[in-house]
């Protein structure tokens, strides 16, 4: 045949291309013996699984946050709105409806504008099929004759997905596995990131934006490049106009639009509630665990995990916003008392401890440097960036600054929940996760202070001991306890005056609480913390009726929560149900309830009216003078030694609060009572949450609910003078300037 052909250059060129086609077809032979990696088959094509973050939802149906390897919710078809759809296929695959995976009209463009002409702003000739082959079997490896072949390969798998599904199905397929840049996948997900909403509500102009990201999510991503996001958006928009897909005055207003974005950036360090997602976090990982022994397999970040939890959103984000409020306000007051001789600057010693703490210094310990070593290579001047309440601040400083400047900051721990059944309505665990992961709910035990004293009167009165009973506030040096003496706060003299249990409760007498413990019996307080759910290890010497004991916030909660609940403790819990991916409901969690009173109706009544005084008269008073609230409210405030602890109880008919104040470093305390005290450093977190909620007509049914009206017999109970003083031959046999010692006499 060859030889006929005259033409020696027409012969060649004839051989050539015999070659190129030979080629061609053994390189295709090639892709599909699988020489440049494995086709999918149709099987593995019509049955691959999405990795799907898991969701956590508050008790009113908010999003608040995600666990997840890629942030991806997939969705149906039926849940995409038209405009979205027309926009995606304007812009990327004009003939989509009109193609079977491959727009050859548009390779030949491509091919044409991009080799010939060398037009680099051609584009690409890739269809939303390819594009969809190419999400979900990414490219592996670089080099020129790889790409090609990958090339060659998402052709033959788009024709594959085109004979397996729909048009429609493809679309769906492709929004749901597409990156939208910040680790997130696929169209829902980035909804909900960039507008805080779901895919089939976006408007027009916002579907435009999402869209436009997909030829480069950063350079267009509107959070970062708002300006560049715009353009391409408005580019979108011309092209559904192009494609009749919109009338020219709506596309001309649209692009005068501006941009509005409402992120949520669902990063487990930021966002609402964060110690309340790790907690649950923790707690679902010991679920999935659990039902591994049963056969089932269940991975939090992949199997797209619905969690419904107890959390009140709009409470939460209250409570988080007085928390800031206060605690701003109290770390300014807390250094200002120091001045330059705080702890953390002159207390060398102190310096050298908390240095040798950080997880810095233990990392160069472990690596085999010796202390000289170790204090150079931390000493080491560097650019950083270091948090405070007006924001970050980058500047030149070293680790050992950056350890020191966090040592210094005041935490906080606080807790609220439905007392008749344990659901947690807000968890603070501390004041930033970013900075102090350390959850102060959960994880930390800190000495109680004044609010274990409760517990100690509930004691007595189930021993018998009469709310009307007086005991002395004069001091005593107890000599069977190495001379120990409580004394009392402030310069009161009180040698001469006895109070009743309600005046020494409210007013927090420390000299009483040790003299009704030691009439009630320490191990009738013991057994009476026990009943109440307190399962810490408490100190069996008269010091626990001042609050010696350390105790986590959580169990206290379920505690103080038997005054509210017919005294019945309960245990506080965070998570409703689980449900799959479908939503279908894995396993619901039942409130736990004691099954029996911890005390008595009439005991639990008058504990309320004793709580009560605290708030009226007593030492939270400021919760009326001070904020101003006319809320039903009992509560009870904490301090403890070298005023380390600041805690508040506050109980209302329908919500128990308790919050803690201090530093994580226990060697330093607040420098002096009137700022460390529970009433300063601690009730104010709730009084500004409070004021929040009253303003707030949806929570009326909290703030305006009032407690069950005492039984005659208790108000006959209390019925009697607050402070009663001594008579005059007493007084006269009495030297008020001498303590009064004596033996701690213990009850068995």
């Amino acid at each position: 045949m060859l030889k006929k052909i005259k033409s020696p250059i027409l012969r060649f060129a004839i051989v050539a291309v015999s070659l190129l086609v030979c080629l061609f077809l053994l390189f295709l032979l090639s892709l599909y013996l699988g020489a440049w990696g494995k086709l999918p088959s149709k099987k593995s094509l019509s049955n691959f699984h999405y990795d799907r973050a898991s969701e956590v939802y508050s008790a009113d149906s908010v999003l608040i946050g995600k666990y997840y390897l890629y942030d991806r919710q997939p969705i149906t078809y039926e849940d995409l709105s038209p405009q979205l759809i027309s926009a995606l296929i304007a812009i990327e695959d004009e003939r989509f409806y009109e193609h079977s995976g491959i727009d050859y009209a548009s390779l030949g463009r491509v091919g044409v504008k991009t080799i010939l002409m060398q037009d680099k702003s051609s584009g690409g000739g890739s269809t939303i099929t390819q594009q969809l082959a190419k999400n979900l079997y990414p490219r592996e490896k670089s080099g020129t004759l790889h790409l090609v072949a990958t090339k060659f390969k998402e052709m033959i798998i788009a024709k594959r997905l085109e004979k397996l599904y729909s048009k429609e199905e493809i679309i769906m397929l492709y929004l749901n596995t597409v990156s939208f840049g910040d680790n997130t996948f696929g169209i829902e997900s980035a909804a909900l990131k960039f507008f805080n909403k779901g895919a089939k509500d976006l408007k027009l102009e916002e579907s435009a934006v999402l869209v436009g990201m997909l030829k480069a999510t950063y350079g267009y991503n509107p959070r970062v490049f708002p300006e560049n996001s715009v353009k391409r958006r408005n580019l979108v928009i011309r092209a559904m106009e192009k494609n009749e897909y919109l009338e020219t005055k709506v596309a001309d207003s649209l692009v005068l639009t501006p941009l509005k974005l409402d992120y949520r950036d669902y990063d487990h360090n930021d966002g609402i509630a964060p110690y309340f997602r790790e907690e649950v976090r923790k707690q679902l990982l010991n679920w999935t665990e659990e039902q591994k022994g049963k056969g089932q397999e269940y991975n939090i970040y992949t199997s797209g995990l619905k969690i419904y939890t107890t959390l009140d959103y709009k409470m939460q984000l209250l409570a988080e916003e007085a928390m800031q409020e206060h605690m701003q306000n109290l770390q300014n007051s807390f250094e200002k008392s120091y001045g330059q001789n705080a702890p953390w600057k002159a207390n060398k010693k102190l310096i050298a401890k908390i240095i040798q703490r950080s997880d810095a210094y233990r990392k160069l310990k472990t690596a085999g440097l010796n202390e000289s070593q170790i204090m150079d290579s931390l000493g080491v001047r560097k650019q950083m960036t270091l948090t405070n309440w007006k924001g970050d601040t980058t500047l030149l400083a070293s680790s050992i600054d950056s350890i020191l400047h966090y040592a210094k900051f005041l935490n906080t721990g606080s807790l609220s929940l439905d007392p008749s059944n344990g659901a947690v309505k807000t968890w603070i665990g501390g004041i930033n996760f970013k900075n102090f992961k350390y959850d102060h709910i959960s994880q930390s035990k800190r000495q109680v202070g004044s609010a274990f004293k409760p517990i100690v009167y509930t004691a007595a009165l189930e021993s018998g001991i009469d709310p009307c009973n007086y005991f002395s506030a004069q001091e005593v040096e107890y000599e069977n306890m190495e001379g120990w003496s409580p004394s009392n706060s402030g310069n009161k003299d009180e040698a001469y005056l006895n109070y009743s249990m309600e005046e020494a409760l409210s007013n927090s007498v420390n000299t009483v609480a040790v003299k009704v413990l030691e009439q009630t019996g320490i191990p009738n307080v013991l057994s009476q913390a026990k009943k109440m759910g307190i399962t810490s290890n408490l100190p069996q010497t008269p010091s626990l009726a001042l609050g010696t004991a350390e105790i986590k916030i959580n169990e206290l909660a379920g505690a103080f929560s038997s005054y509210l609940n017919n005294g019945k403790p309960v245990t506080p819990f965070l998570i409703q149900h689980i449900n799959n991916e479908r939503d279908s409901t894995l396993i619901t969690f039942k409130p736990e309830i004691s099954e029996e009173p911890a005390f008595s109706d009439e005991n639990s009544q008058i504990m309320i009216q004793m709580m009560k005084a605290t708030v009226n008269s007593g030492t939270a008073a400021r919760l009326r003078s001070t904020y101003g609230l006319k809320n039903e409210i009992a509560g009870k405030t904490g301090t403890t030694q070298n005023n380390k602890d600041a805690w508040f109880v506050a109980l209302t008919p329908k919500l128990l609060n308790i919050t803690w104040v201090g530093l994580d470093n226990h060697e330093i305390g607040f420098k002096s009572t009137s700022l460390g005290q529970g009433a300063n450093a601690a009730l104010p977190i709730f009084a500004l949450w409070t004021q929040k909620l009253n303003a707030d007509k949806s929570f009326d049914y909290i703030t305006k609910a009032r407690f069950k009206a005492p039984s005659s017999s208790v108000l006959a109970k209390l019925d009697c003078d607050p402070v009663k003083r001594d008579g005059f031959f007493k007084r006269l046999f009495k030297n008020p300037n001498k303590k009064k010692t004596k033996d701690f006499k213990a009850k068995n």
